[in-house]
């Protein structure tokens, strides 16, 4: 009987493990994807901002619980491993479900940097409550006098010990009130060493000597903060990399920055877009030739924006780095935002300048609010003749600026 039977039994168990190593495809991927998000949306938004900052930590908890964040984060770091297609899916569920961003801005910066020159102990220290949103993170970079030209920056850190003690100043400092960490660029070469000097540190936003002071901008928002650093001792085990070679990790930090959003924001704003298409409806503007030949416009550059996307996520899953052409799409995303909401203030007319207190503002004023807040879009994360200068050098092959930093 047992003879008789083990071909079939042999059979089954063979099916079974096929099924087992079936790769799930793309769209049983988005199913599954939409499925969650759709069983586990999001509570409303407080608008509370410390309620708000609770609410988002805490979605961002249950999505890491459910190994449902991370989409190009390695398995063992807490992150879903996800091949480059179910990344592109991934991205475009997450904000048809309107999925809070997180808190900082250590995901897309600091997070490729620590797991590509980070000590064994330093991934498994930071990663994980990164991820989760125990720990807010935020970049502590730019300077008073050290802003798009960051070699000049003028924040040491003296080598005591096991310690170093950090003496300086940052701003511009986006979300610094939220952060529990800062990663930061300390000086400890000499001035003129310029970027041969740098160091990257790991500072607790709770440390000793640590001031914040919010900046409000024209959004009537702080979302930016100065940072002092008075004598504030850091563990030399907070280093990343060694002394003096932080340079080459401030590019891999600057490259993911530029490169980290870049699928987000094309799958925002083609939502945005068709928000903003159906706005033009209701207000019946939808025959306007004009306002139908910008649309048409930013119809083609959101669509541009999506494939610029995947081919600098392509070139991360490829060579482990986004390289030059991140900056393409910084520099392409930066201008479409600021277009974007120009037009959207443009077509609203007066209704367009009603700002968010007023009963009378038109979708609680967002598209003034946008307006405003772009303002700094080509300045942040490296300005647009930054850009231009990478593109140009990087991308291109044209003659390098002398004034800049050689690679």
């Amino acid at each position: 009987m047992n003879q008789q039977t083990s071909p079939m039994l042999r059979e089954q168990q063979t099916a079974r493990a096929a099924d087992d190593q079936r790769v799930e495809t793309d769209e049983e991927f988005r199913a599954r994807i939409r499925e969650w998000f759709v069983d586990n949306a999001p509570d409303p938004r407080p608008r509370d901002p410390s309620e708000r900052k609770a609410w988002v930590r805490a979605f961002h908890a249950r999505m890491y619980d459910a190994r449902m964040t991370g989409p190009a984060w390695p398995v063992e770091y807490g992150g879903m491993g996800l091949s480059f297609a179910q990344q592109v899916v991934y991205q475009e569920e997450s904000a048809r479900a309107r999925v809070p961003s997180p808190l900082g801005t250590g995901l897309g910066i600091v997070a490729p940097t620590i797991i590509k020159y980070g000590t064994p102990e330093q991934r498994e220290r930071w990663l994980g409550p990164m991820l989760r949103q125990d720990l807010v993170w935020c970049q502590g970079y730019s300077e008073p006098g050290a802003g798009s030209d960051l070699p000049a920056l003028r924040t040491t850190a003296r080598r005591d010990g096991d310690k170093y003690v950090v003496n300086g100043q940052k701003v511009w400092t986006t979300h610094a009130s939220d952060a529990d960490v800062f990663f930061t660029l300390v000086r400890t070469g000499t001035q003129e060493s310029r970027q041969r000097g740098i160091t990257y540190l790991i500072i607790d936003a709770d440390s000793a000597g640590v001031t914040v002071r919010p900046l409000r901008d024209i959004t009537g928002a702080a979302h930016f903060a100065e940072v002092f650093f008075d004598d504030v001792e850091v563990p030399v085990s907070n280093r990343i990399g060694e002394e003096n070679e932080g340079w080459p990790l401030v590019r891999t930090s600057l490259g993911h920055e530029r490169a980290a959003g870049a699928m987000n924001q094309a799958t925002n704003y083609r939502r945005i877009l068709d928000e903003l298409i159906e706005l033009a409806r209701e207000r019946g503007l939808g025959v306007d030739p004009i306002i139908r030949d910008r649309i048409a416009d930013f119809e083609i550059r959101v669509r541009l924006m999506k494939y610029n996307a995947s081919r600098v996520i392509n070139d991360i899953i490829v060579r482990g780095e986004p390289g030059p052409a991140s900056s393409v799409s910084r520099l392409f995303i930066t201008m479409f935002e600021q277009e974007l909401h120009e037009f959207a203030v443009e077509m609203l007319g007066a209704d367009g300048i009603v700002t968010r207190d007023s009963d009378l503002a038109v979708q609680r004023g967002r598209w003034l609010t946008g307006f405003l807040a772009t303002r700094a879009s080509t300045i942040g994360a490296g300005t647009s003749e930054i850009q231009r200068n990478t593109i140009a050098e990087q991308v291109l092959g044209l003659p390098r600026d002398p004034a800049m930093p050689a690679r």
